[in-house]
């Protein structure tokens, strides 16, 4: 079974999520403007006609992104795609689980540190950070709205909601960094406040 970092091979016959894979970048290239309306409208019908690995990688070449949409990266890392997560060694896993598990003692302060000092270290550190962090911004966004209009009554239910999320959620979280697990809040995109560039 192919890992989600490996292109299709050419010769093997592709299934309906390598193609999905493509038309993701080939949206996220149009969207920042790398394609004009006629290159992605062609682009996105070969990707669909596609039967072979050989016939996708003509499509996304010069984009600058891997098959996952995500920024090319550098020999021998992974793409954290999925539930897999960029290599990482155990001292690396262990950081990373603090990024979660360091919101119950230090909220915002501890992810917000592992992510901006491991910019230039490790890539798996600094994710899991971000994930952490962005959902400590969430959950403190949606506590100060519940308690603005707390007497409307259903806010107040949102914030037990929260409360308990906040409770319980990170420790998930410390356990799958813990793993090597590529550990995504469960978070719509809107609310993740800050980006990774």
């Amino acid at each position: 079974m192919r890992r989600p970092w490996e292109r299709p091979q050419p010769q093997i016959r592709l299934t309906h999520a390598d193609r999905d894979a493509v038309t993701e970048v080939l949206r996220e290239a149009y969207g920042k403007g790398q394609l004009d309306e006629d290159e992605f409208e062609e682009r996105l019908d070969r990707a669909m006609r596609a039967k072979f690995g050989a016939d996708l990688e003509p499509l996304t070449q010069d984009l600058g992104l891997t098959p996952q949409g995500r920024p090319a990266a550098p020999a021998g890392a992974r793409a954290a795609r999925g539930g897999e997560a960029p290599e990482s060694t155990s001292v690396e896993r262990v950081v990373a689980g603090l990024a979660h598990a360091g919101n119950y003692f230090f909220p915002l302060i501890a992810p917000l540190v592992l992510f901006l000092g491991a910019a230039n270290v490790s890539p798996y550190v600094r994710r899991q950070a971000l994930e952490s962090l962005n959902f400590q911004l969430a959950c403190i966004i949606g506590a100060v709205l519940s308690l603005v209009t707390f007497w409307l009554v259903v806010p107040m239910f949102f914030l037990v909601a929260i409360m308990v999320g906040w409770a319980i959620i990170p420790a998930i979280g410390t356990i799958a960094a813990l793993m090597g697990k590529d550990w995504r809040y469960p978070l719509p995109r809107r609310l993740r406040l800050v980006k990774d560039e």
